[in-house]
């Protein structure tokens, strides 16, 4: 699993840390920085399944662009950002940082990518280890790495020396094997990253019998309906159970069903009751934006790997505030049981609220250096003055009031 994101000079931040739990909340104004967050994990899911740099950051004909695209990746003036990732190690006392480095100008290219081995016992996570998984020329990152593994370049240099010492590794071809099992421990974290945006108007429509959830969860129908029937009619009654108390009425029931005379299509459904005994059969093209968006988030707990990283942007969007309380229970329980870590970004006092006052340690403030402009994250509970700001008020307020932002700024 994925236990923290590292960016430098990527778009509008210099030099940035982010812890990741279980469940952490990324909160701050407009324009502090949190979509830039967001979209590094959305970067590193294009590049995991197997985009090109370029297309990952401008987009292509199925893809759209990142936003500023490959000329607003980099923090202005620079030319290169390095996105790291810090993967929990397959013991208790290592862990592996991932790293990735990439020029925008004057043309698109992977300047280094290697992976880090870190003593977690040590107060600063001290390097053990260091080896590139770059083919010299190879122009997608990480899925070219299993083929680097096999070459003789790896068995060579000072950071496969200190693998032989740290595993007891005795010959190149333990070494060798040693590392490929590194790489694979990692490719596999990153590659469990996953950006739900989910877009409504897509969810409407017919689709495709699928395996996995596509980000704007447009394929949501598809994916229930592929389920082997006793995984499907397990995971419609968790959805049901969940979604009966989302809405004012009372829907009794979610599923999908396979449609078409080659059944390769499905669409989703629902039966409401909003008179005692009076039930109606809709299907996603009637369905409110709130009440999708929120099967989506459902979903997507449901279906991805144990083990997964999930970013969910501005996931209170269309969400009325009384149901926020909802919302935080089921992505405790889903995350908790599936072992699935969650990032969100949320405006709303609400949510924050219902998120209790447990939350804190785990919420990171983004926020922008009054002197250079930069974007910064500062995890709330460094905040100097909290206790007295928390007197004040619940985190629900002091986000209102701006509170927080303001006192980041006056301890600037």
């Amino acid at each position: 699993m994925l236990k923290q994101l590292i960016l430098e000079n990527w778009k509008s931040f210099r030099y940035a840390e982010l812890p990741l739990d279980p469940l952490t909340v990324l909160i701050g104004t407009n324009a502090s920085g949190k979509s830039n967050v967001v979209e590094a994990f959305e970067f590193l899911q294009r590049v995991t399944q197997g985009e090109s740099i370029e297309a990952a950051l401008a987009g292509d004909k199925i893809l759209s662009s990142i936003r500023g695209g490959v000329e607003w990746a980099a923090l202005k003036p620079e030319t290169e950002f390095t996105l790291k990732f810090m993967v929990q190690g397959d013991d208790e006392h290592t862990d592996y940082l991932y790293a990735i480095k990439i020029q925008t100008q004057p043309i698109v290219i992977i300047v280094g990518e290697f992976i880090q081995i870190l003593d977690v016992q040590s107060k600063n996570s001290d390097l053990l280890s260091e080896f590139s998984i770059r083919e010299p020329d190879s122009f997608l990152p990480i899925r070219s790495a299993l083929n680097t593994l096999e070459g003789s370049g790896m068995a060579s240099g000072l950071g496969v020396i200190k693998i032989a010492e740290k595993y007891n590794l005795k010959n190149v071809d333990d070494v060798s094997k040693r590392i490929r099992n590194i790489t694979y421990l990692v490719i596999k974290a990153l590659k469990r990253t996953f950006v739900l945006n989910p877009i409504p108007s897509t969810m409407r429509s017919y689709s495709l019998l699928s395996d996995t959830l596509e980000s704007d969860a447009s394929n949501i129908a598809g994916v229930l309906a592929a389920l082997p029937d006793e995984r499907k009619n397990e995971l419609e009654s968790t959805l049901s159970a969940y979604i009966k108390d989302f809405p004012e009425g009372d829907i009794q029931k979610i599923w999908a069903e396979k449609v078409g005379r080659f059944g390769t299509d499905a669409m989703l459904y629902c039966q409401e009751e909003w008179k005692a005994g009076h039930i109606t059969e809709i299907d996603a093209r009637t369905m409110s934006d709130g009440t999708l968006r929120f099967l989506a988030i459902i979903t997507a707990l449901l279906t991805r790997p144990e083990g997964s990283q999930l970013v969910i942007e501005e996931i209170d969007n269309g969400l009325h505030p009384s149901r926020a309380e909802l919302l935080v229970r089921i992505l405790r329980e889903i995350g908790s049981k599936r072992k699935i870590d969650i990032l969100i970004t949320t405006h709303n006092p609400a949510l924050l609220d219902a998120l209790g006052p447990e939350i804190v340690p785990f919420v990171v403030v983004a926020h922008r250096d009054k002197e250079t402009g930069e974007s910064k994250l500062t995890l709330l509970e460094d905040i100097e003055n909290l206790p007295l700001l928390l007197a004040s008020g619940s985190l629900g307020k002091l986000a209102t009031k701006g509170a927080i932002e303001k006192s980041l700024s006056d301890n600037k």
